[in-house]
């Protein structure tokens, strides 16, 4: 494979056999494999145990288990999307085939136009920004499609102040690239990559974090028909549509269903219907000072975060991280309580019992040693006071021991004494 990989295109899944997830993707990935062939495509599907062929996997950069990459000669792109066969062949078509895509006809545009929500298109010739174009359709084709077309062949509503030019057609209208207002070509085709209104979830929350644009929610259930919660739903949805020229470069708009995640990333519970405006980039997050009641309402909210006046809350600063680690590790042991009691106690209570143990032993240890040394200490100072004073016999022995040591006129000397006091 590694000899001749660059022979064929060739969609790789990198697996460890101990992965739960990579278990999980096995049968979408035999799925994935029919489908490619049913379709004819020239893309061939593999997968690799990445523990087994550790250096060929870091060779591609494999980090993560599974891991999924289209090789394409010299490149290797990743997919970042959900792991669906519908959205993997997508995604292996796309990045299989050409880089930019040409649109000859009027027809063949309206049929692309159908077919994808959102459109990049480069007109004029050759040029400067067709090269800067060729090189950031090589990097952002995981995400999403790029074509080339002439003037005469876009509808005739759309006008273009100069030539060259790279346009987006979505939400009905379309944007003219501005290398003054929009800065950077990859930095603006990655923002404009998402329709202006989505259905969010945490997996496009967390690609949206890469467009740099404030995310404004709607937090509903969309269960639950009641009025309040169709009434926010709708006030985003006409904000984002009839305030797309004011706010497209800084907002995206959405709803989500239920209130779980945002919990998460907030580190709060909301009650919905809610709305809220997240920072994806440093999650800052803000919230209406006062109850949204009509599209004024969100308009001037929009604005006050805009010109600063808004209260952020939130945040990636120290305290917030400490903050984040202490909610992660309760939600943690929570979620495993709530949904396995007795896996709980074991996962918890086996090491709080191991280490109750330790504990115990170590200062039962402790206890047992003062008692031995002061046994010990008693013992010794019971010997000394033996050794100092001894039995009768031997203070005898010791006394007569002295008198030996006199010399012999001492002991005259002391017989004289004696006879004197008689």
């Amino acid at each position: 494979f590694k000899e001749n990989r660059k022979d064929d295109i060739w969609l790789v899944d990198f697996y460890a056999p101990w992965c739960g997830h990579c278990k999980k993707l096995e049968p979408v990935w035999n799925e994935v494999g029919i489908e490619m062939q049913n379709m004819g495509s020239p893309v061939k599907v593999g997968k690799m145990d990445a523990t087994s062929f550790s250096s060929i996997a870091s060779e591609f950069g494999v980090r993560g288990y599974p891991t999924i990459k289209l090789l394409k000669g010299d490149l290797a792109y990743n997919y970042r999307g959900p792991r669906t066969k519908d959205d993997i062949v997508e995604f292996a078509n796309r990045v299989a085939g050409p880089l930019i895509r040409p649109l000859p006809s009027q027809h063949m545009f309206e049929h692309v136009q159908k077919r994808h929500r959102v459109l990049f298109v480069y007109v004029g010739g050759e040029s400067p920004l067709k090269e800067k174009y060729i090189e950031v359709a090589s990097e952002l084709i995981v995400y999403t499609y790029f074509f080339s077309a002439s003037e005469d062949v876009l509808p005739e509503y759309v006008t273009l102040p100069e030539l060259p030019a790279v346009v987006v057609f979505k939400d009905g209208t379309y944007f003219v690239y501005d290398e003054y207002e929009d800065g950077d070509l990859s930095s603006w085709i990655n923002r404009e990559r998402f329709q202006g209104y989505l259905n969010v979830d945490g997996f496009t929350l967390y690609e949206l974090g890469d467009t740099g644009k404030l995310v404004a929610i709607a937090v509903i259930d969309d269960k639950n028909s009641s009025v309040e919660h169709t009434r926010l739903k709708s006030i985003i949805q006409e904000v984002a549509r009839d305030y797309r020229d004011h706010f497209h470069r800084d907002f995206q708009f959405g709803h989500m269903d239920g209130n779980d995640y945002i919990n998460s990333l907030l580190m709060d519970d909301l009650t919905i219907p809610t709305i809220v405006v997240l920072n994806t980039s440093n999650q800052q997050y803000f919230l209406p000072d006062r109850h949204i009641e009509n599209t004024e309402d969100m308009v001037q909210f929009i604005n006050n975060i805009l010109d600063g006046t808004a209260e952020a809350q939130g945040g990636d600063g120290i305290l917030q991280r400490i903050k984040r680690i202490i909610y992660d590790a309760k939600s943690t042991v929570v979620s495993v309580f709530k949904s396995s009691p007795l896996l709980g106690c074991f996962l918890f209570g086996l090491p709080l019992g191991v280490i109750s143990i330790m504990c115990y032993g170590i200062c039962t240890a402790d206890t047992d040693g003062g008692v031995d040394e002061h046994e010990a200490a008693k013992k010794e100072n019971g010997d000394r006071e033996l050794t100092d004073e001894g039995s009768e016999e031997e203070q005898e022995e010791e006394k007569n021991g002295r008198y030996t040591e006199l010399s012999d006129g001492e002991l005259k000397q002391k017989d004289i004494m004696e006879k004197k006091k008689d």
